[in-house]
């Protein structure tokens, strides 16, 4: 729905409102958690209040705002693209005239037809793997794969061992997950700043090299066994990267790099992929921190971050300020 020249900040927010809910959540949590004595053994903490009911606390807090959500999705409209699609191009032409006045919406309406040609009253499954078609699909589902493999949820899905690791004791890395998430909300809104004027593509290589970088020096920091800030220092300005680059650009880019006839599906391929990355990511990070050690697993995730930027310097061409069917013309241009 978004106006080209709009769109990636737009998309952006989806991030932004992601980063506040684990911001909160954050809080919530190290205000719920009672302080924990330095040197306390996992039996104490067992069976002190915070092992007995304070992690009850946390989950139940969480069904505030999913009720929320559940109740304002009522609000949220139909894309107008499905609705060309699906045969709704009056209600299709009514939203977009609400965004962009009805010349706007003439215009859209007229090239979203245009991009869905014969086909836009019935996809087959098997258009995705033309010639044509595949090759974006592949594009965004190996960038969605990507974004949970270059590291960076590791720090938030296994925080207390890397600031464990790092010295500190169980309440200090409460207060240490709430910087974090500090960091990455301030780090969205540069994100939503410079998405339509620096480009996912510059934003995109900018981060899977940056953190290549950053990688490289914790886990140095790890093999010479340095603790305390500089670790910190460290991990704070991976997440700052990662939060203006890889995290909402790349589901800018996935928004806006399918064909209209196949979007939908295509979606739901590089979401698979990316959920699917994040689940073995979650599974493996475990087994990668007990054989390599933490140092060498975040010199695993350099090289992987590395290989990501050789792949996006390659393969991602720049889709800022184009509309969707302009970009699909761009990906598509010269292949049958």
């Amino acid at each position: 729905m978004s106006p080209a020249d709009l769109r990636g900040r737009f998309v952006s927010l989806n991030q932004l409102t992601i980063v506040v809910g684990i911001l909160l959540a954050q809080i919530m949590n190290w205000l719920i958690a009672r302080p924990v004595p330095d040197g306390a053994t996992d039996r104490f903490i067992l069976e002190s209040w915070n092992g007995q009911m304070g992690w009850r606390w946390m989950f139940w807090a969480e069904t505030v705002p999913a009720l929320l959500f559940f109740m304002l999705l009522f609000a949220v409209p139909e894309s107008p693209r499905w609705l060309v699609k699906a045969g709704r191009t009056e209600t299709a032409h009514g939203v977009l005239e609400r965004i962009g006045g009805a010349g706007y919406a003439g215009d859209r309406i007229t090239e979203i037809r245009a991009s869905f040609g014969e086909l836009s009253e019935k996809i087959d499954f098997r258009s995705l793997f033309s010639k044509r078609v595949f090759s974006i699909v592949l594009l965004g589902m190996v960038l969605a794969f990507f974004q949970q493999w270059c590291g960076i949820n590791v720090v938030f899905n296994y925080a207390e061992e890397i600031f464990a690791a790092a010295g500190y004791g169980v309440s200090d890395t409460l207060f240490n997950i709430v910087i974090t998430g500090i960091i990455n909300l301030v780090f969205t809104f540069v994100a939503i700043r410079t998405v339509d004027h620096w480009g996912r593509r510059a934003l995109m290589i900018a981060g899977a090299l940056g953190l290549s970088v950053v990688y490289l020096l914790v886990g140095s920091s790890y093999y010479f066994n340095f603790e305390g800030i500089s670790v910190l220092v460290f991990i704070l300005a991976g997440i700052s990267v990662y939060a203006m680059t890889l995290a909402p650009i790349t589901w800018v880019v996935l928004s806006e790099i399918f064909p209209n006839r196949v979007r939908g599906t295509a979606m739901s391929l590089a979401t698979t992929s990316l959920w699917t990355g994040s689940f073995l990511l979650v599974i493996l990070f475990p087994v990668l921190n007990n054989a390599l050690g933490t140092h060498g697993t975040f010199w695993l995730f350099a090289g992987i971050c590395f290989l990501g930027f050789l792949f996006i310097l390659k393969k991602l061409p720049e889709t800022k300020g184009k509309t969707l069917e302009e970009v699909e013309e761009l990906l598509t241009r010269g292949e049958k």
